[in-house]
């Protein structure tokens, strides 16, 4: 409905009301009320007509307003479609003319590749000339050299086979060899990481029974005042001895948990006291750790001085003093580290006075046995092994070098250059194998002592088999006339991992192939 007929529609209603009114007005015969009625009918009509305009012009407007907005949106999609038409067309024109480019690339190539086969076919022709040529000049040549060398081709060709497969053997042992010294340098890590998941899988008894002390209570209730309000006294006593405490439901005990011995020994003691002493605070848990700690290093000290007067061993270094004692609180492989030692440094001596060394000598193959392990209870930790380490502290502690070098050498990470070092080697081997030492059953051993030598005597051209260190090594003497250097290496391989294989063995053992050539003649 549009505003006129609207604003006409409230110009008649207005006009019926005010016609309404008047009849009233008259009806009550006052003059006076039906002018005011009138005056107020052409009021609402005039009114009315203005709202009317209003609404007209503002309906109008709205409707320019929205033309003019379709407008520009039609434009706009015109001018983007044209654009697009644009572009269209000069890909096409690109499209067209690449296209024209390949067609013509595609036509040279065409005939030169018609060129390129008549050559090739002239080529052959002519091959095959020169090839029926050869042919008959090979002929004429073989015959020439059967008649030279006396031999027929197939003779040659047999004699030729065999030397190449001699020579292909000898460079595919020395391939193999190359080969497993690349391996053994690549494999280091992945060898780490079997080493440390076999560890993580098998370690846990191992480290339960040479990482934990059982410190025993009288009554639970004194775990209560070991803890201290809020944890303060465990935190304390842990800070200061470098040991973690594990106070669980196990009655009466406490258990004391670090992989270094002395520290666990220093907790023990300070625990002890503090128990017996019953002030348990943390500034007396550092005063008593601290007195523990200077105790126990006057007790290594007096260990170390003891074991050294038992042995005759004089004018050794307090560093290294305080070494032997610290080794009393230390085991490898369940064998005490300080009688071990103390019992290399006795067989030592005995095996150098039995040799007929003099006493100098003696007195030094004792002193490098009862130093040989000092590597194992270092001050600080350190990359390098036992052996390296105890021959740099020895020597920084200005022992003499036979004594140095017999420390280094005893596992074979340095040349032996004295006397003593194979003494203290093998006084070394004899302690650590003895049975019983080390956990290891005397039938066991024996067996797979007999078992390396048998498997070594099972190869043709073995003469004798040693195995020697305590089962470490394997030395196998050979006939020279019937091995030679190359098969030795190749031998020695196999054996190594044959050895791998089949057998179960701690550690490593290293397979040494010896082949010796005696000359002997008699002047008479």
């Amino acid at each position: 409905m549009g505003p006129t007929i609207i604003a006409v529609i409230v110009a008649i209603g207005a006009l019926i009301i005010g016609i309404f009114l008047g009849k009233m007005i008259f009806a009550k015969n006052t003059k006076q009320q039906v002018d005011d009625a009138e005056a107020l009918a052409k009021k609402t009509i005039e009114d009315a007509k203005t709202l009317a305009e209003t609404l007209k012009e503002k309906k109008i407007l709205e409707a320019k307003e929205h033309f003019l907005q379709l407008k520009s949106t039609h434009e706009k999609d015109v001018t983007q479609r044209n654009q697009k038409l644009v572009e269209n067309e000069n890909k096409l024109k690109q499209q067209q003319q690449q296209l024209n480019d390949k067609t013509s690339a595609v036509q040279r190539q065409v005939q030169e590749n018609e060129a390129l086969k008549e050559s090739l076919e002239n080529q052959v022709k002519a091959f095959n000339i020169k090839k029926v040529e050869l042919d008959k000049h090979h002929e004429e040549h073989v015959k020439r050299l059967e008649k030279v060398a006396g031999l027929s081709a197939e003779q040659a060709k047999t004699e030729l086979m065999e030397v190449v497969k001699e020579e292909a053997r000898t460079r595919a042992m020395a391939h193999v060899k190359e080969i497993m010294e690349e391996a053994k340098v690549n494999a280091s890590k992945e060898a780490k990481k079997i080493i440390i998941q076999s560890i993580q899988r098998l370690g846990s008894e191992q480290a339960i029974e040479n990482a934990i002390t059982v410190f025993n209570l009288e009554s639970d209730e004194i775990k209560g005042q070991i803890i201290g309000r809020e944890g303060r006294n465990i935190r304390a006593l842990e800070a200061a001895t470098g040991v973690d405490l594990v106070i669980d439901d196990t009655p009466e005990a406490i258990v004391l948990s670090c992989f270094d011995p002395l520290r666990r020994e220093i907790a023990r003691l300070s625990l002890q006291r503090l128990v017996q002493d019953g002030r348990i605070h943390p500034a007396r848990i550092e005063e008593v750790v601290e007195k523990t700690k200077k105790q126990l290093e006057e007790q290594i000290m007096e260990i170390g001085e003891r074991t050294i007067i038992e042995l005759g061993v004089h004018g050794l270094h307090k560093d290294l003093v305080r070494l032997v004692g610290k080794m009393r609180f230390r085991s490898s492989y369940g064998q005490n580290l300080l009688m071990h030692s103390k019992e290399v440094a006795n067989l030592c001596g005995i095996m150098a006075s039995e040799l007929g060394m003099g006493q100098k000598v003696v007195k030094l193959a004792k002193r490098a046995g009862l130093l040989h392990d000092i590597g194992k209870v270092p001050d600080e930790e350190t990359e390098l092994s036992h052996a390296l380490l105890g021959a740099k502290v020895a020597e920084r502690c200005g022992e003499h070098a036979s004594i140095v070098n017999a420390i280094g050498a005893h596992h074979d990470e340095m040349e032996m250059l004295y006397i003593i070092s194979p003494i203290v080697q093998a006084c070394d081997s004899i302690s650590g194998a003895r049975p019983g030492a080390r956990r290891e059953m005397m039938q066991s051993y024996m067996q797979r002592i007999k078992d390396l030598e048998n498997l070594a005597m099972a190869y043709t051209g073995v003469e004798k088999a040693y195995a020697i260190q305590a089962g470490r090594e394997l030395r196998v003497m050979v006939e020279a006339d019937k091995i030679n250097d190359a098969e030795s290496q190749k031998l020695s391989f196999e054996i190594a991992d044959k050895i791998q294989k089949e057998m179960q063995y701690p550690g490593q053992v290293k397979v040494t192939v010896i082949r010796e050539l005696r000359a002997v003649n008699v002047a008479r």
